[in-house]
């Protein structure tokens, strides 16, 4: 039986780099009485707007609401939206330094607006495009300086094809978190899918594994999830497959054991942010323990309790603890 306080306690001792797409996320809650006489849409009566720190930025809320010591790192634009982001960063403790800020990007914003906690709209502000070449430099140079700095355990890519997170940036990156002895977990998307070589941790969802591989959809049974498994270890030669399921839970596979381990029964009120979630609670357990069992049970807990909150929220540390020793015990 694990000794999940102690589990939890020494969390604090680690520190944690996200690498990846940073983004302003506001959340405008308004009530509907009728529909405008103007165009056939609902009128929105706005209640309550707020401003939260979204994309890689969320993954690092989550490291740092288990106790980590987390650094951001990103190209965002010179404008109002990365002020605010700075700000929220600034004070929910995320280290900000090495951050960059680029003239010729925008900072990405999305802004939802919710009626009655269903997402009636999405309005998105972004540049998507890669980063150029001395933008890649310079964010390559603030990776080595934040290694040489703080010598991290872990680097979490946090890819949402925004532009940050290129071929380049991904090779150079992990080849030098290789050289120095941290961690490396991935979250992909498919852009880059295959770029991601070498890695620790590879944390896609079904969705992007299918895409990623062109494979058709197909009910995901152990036996089925073991030759994706295979078919993937062929190209990125990484350590851990963790392979969320959605409502089936998660998939885990090192090079010896794999297996599904089911998802426990919730009220879900919007998956949004949960992948943020795993990687960061999968990436913690195993920093400290090794144990990949343990890693998948964890993360697959950490992944349900935040679908029961509407809109991206930080995993409770407590809530969680608390889950894993029922759940777990």
């Amino acid at each position: 039986m694990h000794n999940f306080q102690k589990l939890f306690e020494s969390f604090a001792t680690l520190k944690v780099g996200v690498i990846g797409d940073l983004m302003l996320d506001t959340y405008v809650w308004g009530t509907v009485d009728r529909i405008s006489p103007e165009a056939p849409v609902p009128v929105v009566t706005l209640n309550n707007k707020e401003y939260r720190i979204g994309g890689a930025g969320n993954v690092a809320l989550n490291c740092h609401s288990l106790g980590a010591k987390v650094s951001l790192l990103s190209v965002t634009g010179d404008d109002t939206e990365n002020i605010l982001l700075n700000e929220l960063l600034d004070s929910n403790g995320i280290d900000n330094t090495f951050l960059l800020k680029s003239a010729g990007r925008i900072t990405t914003h999305k802004t939802r607006i919710i009626s009655r906690n269903q997402q009636m709209m999405r309005l998105d502000a972004e540049i998507t495009r890669d980063l150029d070449p001395a933008e890649e430099m310079a964010l390559i140079e603030k990776v080595k300086d934040y290694i040489a700095d703080e010598d991290p355990d872990i680097l979490i890519f946090e890819d949402y094809n925004k532009g940050v997170l290129t071929p380049k940036v991904i090779e150079t990156v992990v080849g030098l978190c290789r050289a120095a002895g941290v961690i490396t977990a991935v979250d992909p998307k498919r852009k880059n899918f295959f770029d991601y070589k070498h890695t620790d941790i590879f944390k896609p969802n079904l969705k992007e594994v299918r895409e990623g591989l062109n494979l058709l959809a197909e009910t995901p049974t152990q036996e089925w999830l073991k030759k994706i498994d295979i078919a993937l270890r062929e190209k990125l030669q990484h350590g851990i497959s963790l392979i969320t399921l959605s409502e089936r839970g998660v998939f885990y596979h090192d090079a010896g054991e794999g297996r599904i381990i089911p998802s426990h029964l919730r009220h879900i009120a919007d998956v949004s942010g949960a992948g943020d979630t795993v990687i960061a609670v999968a990436s913690m357990v195993y920093a400290v323990t090794k144990n990949i069992h343990l890693m998948a049970e964890v993360a697959n807990i950490a992944g349900g309790l935040v679908c029961e909150e509407v809109g991206t929220m930080a995993i409770s540390r407590d809530r969680l603890l608390q889950e894993c020793e029922i759940l777990l015990s």
